[in-house]
């Protein structure tokens, strides 16, 4: 009962709560940033550079020269799908540029936060009171 009444602390503490909220909101930002990689970005770069779709792009292992990615796929042969890759590769660069970005936001917060004049900031309790001491032992 005391691991269970443990779990229960940990679980409906600020931080684990905030923390889900995270995992759904970037669930979330990684559907828009895939359909903002797959939908928006690609096919320009693709048009521009021959009328390429990356996300169709592979190698086909199996040496029957499948016409498409789809067809290699129904038929079960073996690929390497490397432009599914390039856009995974993209998706995750937009992804960690945009956390990158709110970091530093946060942290710049921060930094405006710890710099504003406020009340002086006393020490605990207990290092006054260690201190008296010292300096009760020094004058003897």
């Amino acid at each position: 009962m005391k691991v269970l009444q443990e779990f229960k602390d940990f679980a409906m503490k600020g931080n684990v709560v905030d923390m889900a909220v995270g995992v759904i909101i970037g669930g979330a930002f990684g559907k828009i940033v895939s359909s903002l990689v797959n939908d928006m970005i690609m096919p320009p770069i693709g048009k521009l550079l021959g009328g390429v779709d990356f996300g169709s792009l592979f190698i086909d292992l199996s040496g029957a020269n499948y016409a498409t990615l789809v067809e290699a796929q129904k038929a079960g042969a073996a690929t390497i799908n490397y432009g599914v890759f390039l856009n995974a590769i993209i998706s995750f660069l937009i992804v960690a540029f945009c956390l990158f970005m709110v970091i530093k936001g946060m942290n710049s917060l921060k930094k405006k936060e710890e710099a504003k004049p406020g009340a002086s900031v006393s020490a605990p309790r207990n290092e006054i009171l260690l201190e008296e001491i010292r300096d009760l032992l020094k004058k003897k």
